[in-house]
């Protein structure tokens, strides 16, 4: 009893040899599952093909800055076309474009259009709500207040931009120039600083539109699309 079979050990080897050797198999057979299902997942992302929002709010912010500021330079009062414009233009449809680059997780974008739309609608609303009965009519030191904290919004994007390019600094810069020509001017209720801040708003909003045709000229020959005011530009 005390002798070994080597035939038996030679049987006990190959039978070992055998469960090492489908236990590897299994384990390369799992590996190659595990890199075939990353290989999948990594096929399924999703490239981006929606339109450019970009256009839609620096036209919504440009156009209706412009329009304002002729007024506020003196060519012609406060009218309904104004307003409308205020409403619909510089308001609902910046903040349709900041609802679309939040689609395209641009949080600069969503930031900048829907705080500007919603700025267009507050100050209709500022307007129009008095001569409806909701409310009294602001007075010039709470409209300077107003345009200040505006500024000073503005004035933070700004900085968000030295990263980025000429043209957009531009126009975040003559913007939160604008808010405070705007506040000094209610405050120290000077008409002279109304109609500067009406000429520098008229620069500021076809600075908008100028950067608007960077896109125009910039994008067909892009790989990628540019989002908000060709924010992937980097400054030269």
């Amino acid at each position: 009893d005390g002798i070994r079979d080597p035939h038996w050990d030679r049987v006990r080897g190959d039978v070992y040899k055998r469960q090492v050797a489908t236990q590897s198999k299994r384990k390369r057979e799992i590996m190659t599952l595990e890199e075939v299902r990353k290989k999948t997942i990594d096929s399924l992302s999703l490239k981006d093909t929606t339109a450019n929002p970009a256009p839609l709010g620096l036209l919504g912010f440009g156009l209706t800055t412009v329009l304002l500021n002729f007024h506020n330079a003196g060519f012609y009062e406060l009218n309904t076309m104004i307003l409308a414009m205020g409403i619909f233009y510089g308001g609902l449809a910046q903040i349709i474009a900041g609802m679309m680059e939040w689609k395209k997780n641009n949080t600069f974008g969503t930031t900048a259009f829907t705080s500007y739309g919603l700025f267009w609608l507050s100050l209709v609303a500022l307007i129009l709500l008095p001569s409806l009965g909701l409310g009294t009519a602001t007075s010039k030191p709470a409209m300077a207040a107003y345009f200040f904290m505006w500024g000073l919004f503005t004035f933070v994007m700004f900085l968000a931009t030295l990263r980025l390019n000429r043209a957009l600094q531009f126009v975040f810069l003559s913007l939160t120039i604008l808010f405070l020509l705007l506040a000094a001017r209610d405050y120290l209720g000077s008409a002279t600083i109304g109609t500067l801040a009406g000429y520098e708003g008229i620069i500021c909003g076809l600075s908008a539109v100028y950067t608007l045709s960077l896109i125009h000229i910039s994008e067909p020959t892009r790989p990628e699309r540019i989002s908000y005011a060709v924010f992937c530009l980097k400054k030269k």
